[in-house]
């Protein structure tokens, strides 16, 4: 079950007054809070791109190693290996 946390973010100057541009009748969203959810789910979707990107990159450079360069390794090596 998804829980709902209230945060509270000020925001001045510039920040305040794009905010509000993009907000209400003139804007693409009816209210802060929708906004910035969409913010947050574009920025968990880049990043979860860039990981996927990552691990692409690592399998193309495996997958084109030859054979004599793949060792036998134990998942704790592994994970050992490879921190976070």
């Amino acid at each position: 079950m998804s829980r709902t946390t209230t945060m509270t973010v000020r925001l001045g100057g510039a920040l305040s007054d794009f905010v509000s541009a993009n907000v209400g009748d003139d804007g693409s969203y009816e209210n802060v809070s929708e906004y910035i959810r969409d913010l947050i789910r574009r920025d968990k979707e880049r990043a979860e791109q860039e990981a996927f990107s990552r691990l692409k990159a690592e399998l193309t450079h495996a997958f084109a190693a030859s054979e004599e360069t793949y060792q036998p390794l134990t998942a704790a090596e592994v994970i050992a290996r490879n921190p976070a």
